[in-house]
């Protein structure tokens, strides 16, 4: 269930989106509407963006004494990427096993500093959509002024008491079983995973190069908005997008990667296609989507899909040679120091 539901997901929000959508269309604008030179310098920003996230990872590795190459490091985010398309959030998991395996460390302080470097990303997320939000309220007030009963479900939601009551004795329950006295095994390996997660979340407080790890936040969702000014630069009907359009859809799409689909399928369109017409680009209409943010959504979408699935591919068989090189010996992992290859 846990795999197999985001993919329900994400396949129903497919055929919500494209059921309706003039498929002869969509395809002419792929044809006559898109210059596709402008993927170049996309793939080089996704690739610099996942460079970035591999040094601000490796950071607050050193910071818990897992000091692995920075090759390895890069591999893992490649890895966890690929793995994610086919196994939502699993890919987290799997990059915290393969470098605590690789450098003989314990799993849970390297789960540790995962937890942190994505506490960092939904903050950042946080403050982008709240800046945003207040940037573009105008935009956001004309949708609203069409569809005045999504603005009344979202402030119902947002208002109701049983959800805040319900979120806060969760974590009062959750912090008492994490402080209690107990002789119960479970209990006790449960408290023991959350020490060594905590150690690894709070290396980020003790870290040498703090300004480092902010900088490297910075550059990160830098190339990720790059990214898609970029994508709107190859189609004709969104090269004279304003920064704030981009922004917004940035924004939404950001937040449409929160919900736990294979890649974004279906949830990043969704949020697209609503940025998209919240500029001119079309209708939000469920009965009758614009080809043209239809087209968009899912050119930009299956290019990072295939530039991943094939970063993916040379992380794999670069983690291989590595593993066979330090089983030769021809590698030396050092788990106090940085590796030396002979």
């Amino acid at each position: 269930m846990k795999y197999g539901i985001p993919l329900v997901i994400g396949v129903g929000l497919m055929y919500f989106l494209y059921k309706n959508v003039d498929i002869n269309s969509m395809m002419d604008t792929l044809k006559t509407d898109v210059n596709y030179w402008w993927f170049i310098p996309v793939a080089v920003v996704s690739i610099f963006s996942h460079v970035f996230r591999a040094l601000r990872w490796r950071l607050q590795l050193k910071a818990i004494d897992v000091k692995p190459s920075f090759s390895a490091v890069l591999n893992s985010i490649f890895g966890t990427y690929v793995v994610n398309l086919a196994f939502p959030r699993l890919g987290e998991v799997w990059r915290c096993g393969y470098i605590a395996n690789r450098q003989k460390a314990s799993v849970t302080q390297v789960m540790g500093s995962m937890v942190a470097d994505r506490l960092s990303d939904t903050v950042t997320v946080l403050l982008l959509t709240l800046v945003t939000f207040m940037l573009a309220q105008s935009a956001f007030g004309k949708f609203f002024d069409a569809y005045p009963q999504m603005k009344e479900s979202f402030l119902n939601v947002a208002s109701d008491a049983r959800i805040w009551a319900g979120t806060a004795l969760a974590i009062i329950a959750l912090g008492w079983l994490l402080v209690m006295k107990t002789e119960n095994k479970i209990i006790q390996k449960i408290q023991l995973m959350a020490r060594n997660l905590w150690e690894g979340f709070a290396s980020i407080g003790r870290m040498k190069g703090k300004w480092w790890f902010v900088l490297l936040t910075i550059l990160i969702w830098g190339c990720y908005f790059l990214q898609l000014y970029l994508a709107c630069q190859a189609f004709s009907f969104t090269i004279n997008l304003s920064v704030l359009a981009v922004l917004v859809m940035f924004v939404l799409s950001s937040i449409g990667m929160g919900i736990p689909t294979n890649g974004g399928l279906g949830s990043w369109h969704v949020a697209i296609i609503f940025g998209l017409s919240l500029y001119g680009v079309g209708v939000f209409s469920p009965s009758n989507f614009d080809p043209r943010a239809s087209a968009f959504a899912m050119l930009v979408w299956g290019f990072q899909t295939v530039l991943l699935i094939v970063l993916g591919i040379y992380a794999f068989t670069s983690m291989a040679i590595d593993r066979n090189r330090i089983e030769s010996g021809k590698t030396k992992v050092d788990t106090t120091n940085d590796e030396i290859k002979l």
